[in-house]
C-alpha cells in the first residue's frame, strides 16, 4: 500500500491561506506605503470605542477644565483638516490625570492626552505635533495593520508547528525551533514594522498639524524635549518600537520645507490657531 506524505496536504493549506491573505490584504497608507491588512474599519472602531470607554472608568479623568478645553482646541483644529470620512466622525477628546508624557488616538474617533504631556509639550504647536502624530496612526490604519500582522504571524507559526511535528520526533528540537521563530518574528517582523509606523505617523502628523496652521518647526523642539524627559535611557534601535530621537528629528527636518508650505497656505486661508 502506497504511503501518503502528511506534509503535502499541509503545504497545500499553507498555499491556500497565503493566497487568501494576499487577496484580502491589499491596502495603501496615506503616505503611499503598501500595507498588509486583514481586519475591517468597523471591527477596529468597535475595539477602539470599547477600549476608550473602559479607560474612562479605570483611569482618572482630569478635572482641570482649562486643560480639557485647551487640548480639545488643538485636537479639533487638526480634526477639521482630516479627509471627510474621518472628519465626520464624532471625535471625543479626554485629558487623563496621569504624570506620564503620553497621548494616544484610537479607531472610532477617540483621543486621550495625559496631563504629564502638557509639561513636555510646552505650547500649542508642540501639543499639535503629538496629537497630529497619534491621529495619523489612526488614519494610516496602523492598528489594523498590527493586528493583521499578528494574525498572519500566528497562522504561519501554527503551520510551521504542524510541519515540524511531522518532521521532528524530538520534542526538544521542536521547542527550540518554535522559540527561534518567535524571537525572529519579534525582532525581524513586528518591531521593524512598528518603527515604520512611527516614522510614517511623524511625517503624516506633521502634514496634518501644518494644514491646521500650527508651526511645524516646533515638532523638532518637542522631540528634543521628549529626549530630555526620557533622561537619555533608550534600548538599541533594533529592539525599540520608536526611532532614535536623532533620526526622528533628521527626518522631520528633511520634511520641513513641505510642512512649512502647508502652514503658509493654511495661514493664507485664515487658519491661525490660538489655543490656550
Amino acid at each position: 500500500m502506497k504511503s501518503i506524505n502528511p506534509i503535502l496536504p499541509i503545504k497545500k493549506i499553507i498555499l491556500f491561506l497565503s493566497l487568501v491573505i494576499f487577496i484580502v490584504s491589499c491596502a495603501t497608507s496615506p503616505m503611499g506605503r503598501k500595507q498588509f491588512i486583514l481586519i475591517g474599519d468597523n471591527e477596529m472602531n468597535k475595539m477602539g470605542i470599547a477600549s476608550f470607554t473602559k479607560m474612562k472608568t479605570s483611569s482618572k479623568v482630569s478635572q482641570d477644565q482649562q486643560a480639557q478645553r485647551y487640548v480639545r482646541c488643538v485636537a479639533n483644529a487638526i480634526v477639521n483638516e482630516l479627509p471627510e470620512q474621518w472628519r465626520k466622525q464624532a471625535w471625543e477628546v479626554v485629558v487623563f490625570d496621569d504624570n506620564s508624557a503620553n497621548a494616544f488616538a484610537l479607531p472610532g474617533g477617540k483621543i486621550g492626552v495625559h496631563t504629564g504631556l502638557l509639561k513636555v509639550a510646552t505650547n500649542q504647536d508642540q501639543l499639535a505635533t503629538v496629537i497630529g502624530h497619534e491621529v495619523a496612526h489612526v488614519l494610516s490604519r496602523h492598528g489594523a495593520e498590527r493586528v493583521s500582522q499578528q494574525m498572519g504571524l500566528e497562522i504561519a507559526m501554527q503551520a510551521t508547528d504542524a510541519i515540524s511535528k511531522n518532521k521532528m520526533q524530538n520534542q526538544g528540537s521542536q521547542r527550540a525551533l518554535m522559540s527561534a521563530l518567535g524571537l525572529g518574528a519579534q525582532f525581524g517582523v513586528l518591531l521593524p514594522f512598528s518603527r515604520t509606523h512611527e516614522s510614517e505617523a511623524d511625517l503624516y502628523g506633521l502634514k496634518l498639524m501644518a494644514k491646521a496652521g500650527f508651526d511645524p518647526r516646533q515638532s523638532i523642539n518637542l522631540w528634543q524635549n521628549m529626549s530630555k524627559a526620557s533622561g537619555g535611557k533608550r534600548q538599541p534601535q533594533f529592539m525599540s518600537t520608536h526611532p532614535n530621537p536623532e533620526k526622528r528629528i533628521e527626518k522631520l527636518a528633511n520634511f520641513m520645507p513641505q510642512a512649512l508650505a502647508l502652514q503658509k497656505q493654511a495661514q493664507l486661508n485664515g487658519k491661525n490657531p490660538r489655543c490656550q
